[in-house]
């Protein structure tokens, strides 16, 4: 059985979930690891036949962590066969929903030059509630100016569990079956 390793970087902890929806669709035919990139230095990446990496945006920036993670790994990820998504809320809206068309993947591919073999792209949740009060304005803001939701008693979840699964099967496809 293939080995698989997915790699997060979450603010909040929702593309934590998004991972484990991915894992829970691909655990029959491969032996998952989840772990975070923050702690993924003991991680033995070259035992894995598959590595799928992902991160939540936060004002606009993946965390410095994953362009550290990718540096330093890129021949060995070069190697493998890859998968990388990003979560934001953004790609709440249809046409930046793509992956050749969200703003936030597209710097990412720019910026660190590496090509997995698949992407994908999610829209996230906005949790009010948790946030504190510095993040909880300036997002409420950023909605405010992108016409999402403002009202801060509430949580916001926007996304495509569909669409997650659909990845994941993508992943089994092209990546592991193969």
């Amino acid at each position: 059985m293939k080995k698989t390793l997915i790699a997060y970087s979450s603010t909040d902890g929702h593309t934590i979930r998004i991972c484990e929806k991915i894992k829970s669709t691909i655990a029959d035919q491969s032996n998952v690891t989840l772990v975070n990139i923050e702690n993924s230095s003991t991680t033995q990446l070259e035992d894995f036949d598959c590595i799928i990496l992902g991160a939540s945006i936060r004002y606009g920036n993946h965390k410095a962590s994953l362009y550290s993670f990718i540096r330093d790994n890129k021949t060995l990820l070069n190697s493998k066969k890859t998968a990388f998504f990003n979560v934001n809320a953004v790609a709440r809206k249809e046409e930046k929903s793509s992956i050749t068309t969200n703003p936030y993947l597209k710097k990412f591919l720019k910026r660190t030059s590496w090509q997995p073999d698949l992407l994908g792209v999610f829209a996230g949740k906005i949790s009010y509630p948790k946030y504190n009060f510095f993040d909880k304005h300036m997002i409420r803001f950023i909605m405010w100016m992108s016409k999402g939701p403002t009202d801060q008693t509430k949580t916001f979840e926007f996304t495509d569990w569909h669409k997650v699964e659909a990845f994941s099967k993508r992943v089994l496809a092209e990546l592991l079956i193969n």
